[in-house]
C-alpha cells in the first residue's frame, strides 16, 4: 500500500490517542482530589450543591448540607474540593464587598431616589393611556371634516 493511502488512519489513530490520554489525566485529577479530601473541607457536588465534609469511607462521603442535615454521596459525585477561603465566599458571603458598594435589603430606598429625580426634572410627563374615542378628536381643518362627512362607509379619496 501506499504511504498517503495510510496517511488519513495513522492521524485518525494518534488523535484518538490524544483523547483518551488527556481523558485518562483528567479521571486521574479527579480522583486525587477526591482522596486528598478531610473532614471538615468545603466541597461543591456534581448537582452543584455546596456542603461540608463530616465523614469520609471507601466509596462514600457524609455531608453536611446545613447545620445538622447529614447525606450520604458517593464519592465520584463530588465536583471540586475548595479551600476555606473560596468555600466561605461562595457560602457564607464573606468577602462580597464590591469597592465599598451597599445593596439595600429592600427596593424602597430605589424608588424613592427615582421619585425624587422625577419631581426636579422640568420635563413633561408622557401619558401612556389610551387615546380619546376618534369622536373626540377635533379634526386638523373644517374642509377635511365636510368631506369625510359626505362619503359613505368604505369609500375612499381617488387621485
Amino acid at each position: 500500500m501506499n504511504p498517503v493511502t495510510l496517511l488519513p488512519f495513522i492521524v485518525l489513530i494518534g488523535a484518538m490517542f490524544l483523547m483518551t490520554r488527556s481523558a485518562k489525566k483528567k479521571q486521574a485529577a479527579a480522583a486525587q482530589m477526591r482522596n486528598e479530601m478531610q473532614p471538615g473541607t468545603g466541597v461543591r457536588t456534581i448537582g452543584g450543591m455546596y456542603a461540608t465534609v463530616k465523614e469520609l469511607h471507601d466509596d462514600t462521603v457524609v455531608l453536611e448540607v446545613a447545620p445538622g442535615v447529614h447525606a450520604i454521596y458517593a464519592k465520584n459525585s463530588i465536583g471540586a474540593v475548595l479551600d476555606d477561603a473560596e468555600y466561605n465566599r461562595i457560602v457564607h458571603g464573606d468577602g462580597d464587598d464590591i469597592d465599598g458598594a451597599i445593596v439595600p435589603d429592600d427596593a424602597s430606598s430605589l424608588t424613592e431616589a427615582a421619585e425624587a429625580d422625577e419631581d426636579s426634572s422640568d420635563d413633561a410627563k408622557i401619558d401612556l393611556g389610551k387615546k380619546a374615542e376618534a369622536d373626540d378628536v377635533e379634526p386638523k381643518d373644517a374642509e377635511a371634516d365636510e368631506k369625510s362627512k359626505d362619503k359613505a362607509d368604505g369609500e375612499a379619496d381617488a387621485k
